[in-house]
Order: structure tokens, then C-alpha cells, then sequence
């Protein structure tokens, strides 16, 4: 039995060089960076109006006020997308202007449209302006050549956003990979099918292919496997030759029925480890098979996401060539008492509110699903610990 940090270093080390794709800025969301993004352009790509108004001179306004307006001739006007053609401006002359558009020659300030009159002959000005007020400057925003985007990063709405702004229109990210989804126990039933005495309706394929996705790996789900080792052989052949990573769940313990370890090493599959000193979710075999990693999970429903949260998450991610592999950290404060009596780090579904107070979601047996309604996090408590109420502590978020 090994430590988790432990755990997951083989895990990581395992994982391939990530292979890559060109794909659309607009089809990125969640994707990760594969090749270094810089700005092609600045932003501003020009000294621009920040408002409606007149594009004039601040000299001539320093006199304006309410009761003594300063009038300027207008001698022409600047729709967003256009440039001023004219000669520069002179002294008591000004430009219609509108937001965004550049500012024209001669100007360096802007009035807002709301502190001015027009007539047909001229524009009043009522209160008086700074040089480069209401002025954007080219490239104060984003100067040609800054980073957008590093290799292992991951694409959020924000860098979308910049990207498509300096005009790239795609990115090199990491391929997502295919992730087979295998379930043993001759127990369980597909949803919606009639339950025999002694048998259980199967979950965990569900609630990883959607682990799976988050994580932005491509889910495969097979069928429902019989607890035989030539059944399990099998279906471990078929989803090796048609995935990238498989994560198995169930029949990794030590039982008389457990025949995932076994098929495994029959293909000439090369074992790592196969217990973590954590709960839930001690049993949990990793592997490698031509190049390719086996997950084997725990079949109780916790053991299995948790460990899928701890170990096998990291793997999709990092597959993909993520340079961030953790769940998120959080920090808040705990309102009830907190105690592990046992040997192992337990990972206790909690919850963690928008006031960061947290709280135990439930009943945290391996089997129990009700946690769940409310967990967002996992609290990790060392061995042989106990954590109070009102200490502050840190959470890993996964909702």
C-alpha cells in the first residue's frame, strides 16, 4: 500500500506525451493550450474615442462652463469603422466622434456628448477638458507580441474573448482522449431494467462518463460486465483496442469474484500498484498495456469517484497535456468537528457554502450515495486527527 502523492506520481509519469490539434477559437472552451499564443496586433489598434461627443482641442476649453460655453465649429464626423479623411483640426474646431472611433488629427481629447449643445452652426461646449480625457491609446490594452496563451493552460471564457479580439482564429490544444468506461459484478442492472433479488442498479458509469467529460476527456461507456475471468478479459481487450485510457470500476479488491487485476495481467498488462493508504477507496489498480494506462476503481460509488477525483482525473488532464492537474483548492471554516480515528487520510464529502462555512454533507460510508445530494468538496483529514469547529481548513472543490 502506498501513500496518495506517491500514487498519482506513477500516475502522471505513465501518461504520454500528449498529441495535439488545431481546432476553432470558438470551440476551445475548456480545452488545453498546446503551443504559445502571442498578440499579432495591439489593442487599441488606434487612439480611439471612450465616448460619444466631439473630438476637439483641450486648449480651447479651458474657460467652458455652464454659464459660459465655449462654441467650436464642427467640421465634420466619425461613425465607428470610418477615419477622418480631413486636414487636422484647427483651434476652435471640432469632430463629431462616436465610441471606438479613431481620434482624429490635431485632437487630443474628447467631450462627452452630454456636456455639449449642437445647432446646425456650431456645438457649445459646457464645461471644460483635460488633454487625452476620454482618449483610448493604442495598444494600452494588449501590446503586439504579449502572451495570451502558454502550453498546459487551460482556454476559459476570458482568453476566448482576447484571442478572437487580435483576430486569432485558432488554437493548438491537447487531443481529448477516448476514456473507456468499464463496470464488473454479475449485481448489477442497467437503469430501467426490473431488479432481481440481490441485485443493484448500476451508477458509477453515469457518474464518471460525466467526471470524464468535465475533466475534457471523451467518454466511452461499455456494457455491464459478468464477474468471470475470461467475460472480463474481454471486455478489457475491446476497450484497450478502442481507447486511450481505461477506468474500470469494481472487481479490483481481493474477492473471490475480483478478476479485473487478473485479466489485466493476462494481456501481458504490467501492474504499478493496486492499494492506496487513503479512504475511501484503498483498492485501486494501476497499470500499463502497450502504452496504454489501466484505472481500476472501486466498485462502492464514493470509493470509486473519490479515487477517480484523486488519481484518475489527474491522468485526462495531464493526457491532454495540462500543466494544472489538482482540483481546486479552497479555504473556509469548519462548523461542526471533524475526527479520524483510523490509519489512512479519509477524504470526508463536505460541504462548502457561498459564506465558506463548511459542513459534513452526510452519512460518509464508502456505499452511501446520499452525501452526494450536497457534497461540493472533499475534506482531507490525516490519520489519526481531529479538526474543531471554528478552525479554519482547506477543501478540495469538485461542484
Amino acid at each position: 500500500m502506498i501513500e496518495l502523492e506517491q500514487a498519482l506520481e506513477r500516475v502522471l509519469t505513465a501518461v504520454p506525451q500528449p498529441l495535439t490539434e488545431s481546432i476553432a477559437v470558438s470551440e476551445s472552451l475548456g480545452r488545453i493550450a498546446a503551443a504559445r499564443v502571442v498578440s499579432p496586433i495591439s489593442l487599441p489598434c488606434f487612439d480611439n474615442s471612450a465616448m460619444d461627443g466631439y473630438a476637439l482641442r483641450a486648449a480651447d476649453l479651458q474657460s467652458a462652463t455652464p454659464e459660459t460655453p465655449v462654441k467650436l465649429q464642427c467640421v465634420g464626423a466619425i461613425p465607428a469603422g470610418s477615419v477622418y479623411d480631413g486636414p487636422g483640426l484647427k483651434p476652435g474646431q471640432c469632430i463629431r466622434i462616436f465610441t471606438g472611433s479613431p481620434l482624429p488629427a490635431g485632437a487630443d481629447s474628447v467631450i462627452m456628448q452630454e456636456d455639449t449643445r449642437a445647432d446646425e452652426a456650431s456645438v457649445a461646449c459646457l464645461d471644460a477638458v483635460k488633454p487625452w480625457e476620454n482618449v483610448r491609446f493604442a495598444g494600452e490594452d494588449v501590446k503586439e507580441g504579449l502572451p495570451l496563451l502558454n502550453p498546459g493552460e487551460k482556454i476559459t471564457v476570458g482568453r476566448i474573448a482576447v484571442t478572437a479580439a487580435v483576430g486569432v482564429s485558432t488554437l493548438e490544444v491537447g487531443r481529448r482522449p477516448r476514456v473507456g468506461l468499464v463496470a464488473t459484478g454479475d449485481e448489477l442492472r442497467k437503469a430501467g431494467s426490473p431488479l432481481r433479488p440481490g441485485q443493484i442498479y448500476e451508477s458509477n458509469r453515469r457518474t464518471l462518463a460525466q467526471l470524464v467529460a468535465q475533466a475534457g476527456g471523451a467518454p466511452v461507456e461499455y456494457p455491464l460486465v459478468r464477474d468471470q475471468l475470461d467475460v472480463t478479459t474481454n471486455a478489457l481487450k475491446k476497450a484497450f483496442s478502442e481507447c486511450d485510457l481505461v477506468v474500470t470500476s469494481g472487481g479490483v479488491s481481493v474477492g473471490e469474484h475480483d478478476y479485473v487485476r487478473a485479466a489485466f495481467e493476462s494481456m501481458d498488462g504490467s501492474l504499478s500498484f493496486w492499494k492506496v493508504r487513503i479512504k475511501p477507496g484503498k483498492p485501486f489498480v494501476f497499470g500499463q498495456v502497450r502504452g496504454k494506462l489501466l484505472l481500476g476503481l472501486p466498485g462502492n460509488p464514493i470509493s470509486a469517484m473519490t479515487t477517480f477525483l484523486l488519481l484518475a482525473r489527474p491522468a485526462i488532464l495531464r493526457f491532454q497535456g495540462a500543466a494544472e492537474t489538482s482540483l481546486e483548492t479552497a479555504t473556509g471554516t469548519l462548523v461542526e468537528d471533524f475526527h479520524n480515528h483510523g490509519d489512512r487520510r479519509h477524504f470526508v464529502r463536505v460541504r462548502m457554502g457561498g459564506d465558506g462555512r463548511i459542513h459534513s454533507a452526510g452519512m460518509q460510508a464508502s456505499h452511501a450515495l446520499s452525501a452526494l445530494l450536497d457534497a461540493n468538496a472533499l475534506l482531507d483529514l490525516p490519520p489519526r486527527s481531529s479538526l474543531h469547529a471554528g478552525a479554519s481548513a482547506r477543501v478540495l472543490r469538485f461542484g
